[in-house]
C-alpha cells in the first residue's frame, strides 16, 4: 500500500507541474512568443514590435518563459536574442508547429530584416 502512495504522490506531482506549464501556455502573448521563437531567434525588440506588446511587458513574458526553461538567452554585444528550448517538451514543439497563422508570423519575419 505505501508504494502505492508514493507513485500517486509522484503523479500528483507530475499533473501539478503539468497544469502550471499549460497556465503559462494559457497567456495569448506568450504562445505567440513560443510560435514566433520557433520560426528563429529574436530580440526582445524584435518581440515588442511583432506581438504588439510593451516592452515591460513583453520583458515580464520572456522571464517567465525563461524561468520554466522552455526559451533561453544568449547575449551578443549588447542584444540579447532568445530560442526556444524544448528539448524536455518535445510534444510542446508538435504542439507549437500546430497553431494557426504560420504564414503570417513568417511573412511578419521576413520583414523583420
Amino acid at each position: 500500500m505505501r508504494g502505492q502512495a508514493v507513485s500517486e504522490q509522484g503523479t500528483t506531482t507530475e499533473l501539478a507541474e503539468m497544469a502550471e506549464l499549460l497556465k503559462l501556455l494559457g497567456d495569448p502573448i506568450r504562445l505567440s512568443i513560443l510560435a514566433l521563437l520557433q520560426e528563429q531567434e529574436l530580440s526582445v525588440t524584435d518581440l515588442t514590435r511583432l506581438t504588439g506588446a510593451t516592452q515591460p511587458n513583453t520583458s515580464q513574458h520572456l522571464r517567465k518563459l525563461r524561468s520554466a526553461g522552455l526559451i533561453r538567452e544568449t547575449k551578443r554585444g549588447q542584444w540579447v536574442y532568445y530560442s526556444l528550448n524544448l528539448q524536455d517538451y518535445p510534444d510542446l514543439r508538435i504542439f507549437l508547429s500546430q497553431l494557426p497563422g504560420r504564414e503570417s508570423r513568417r511573412e511578419q519575419l521576413s520583414q523583420l530584416a
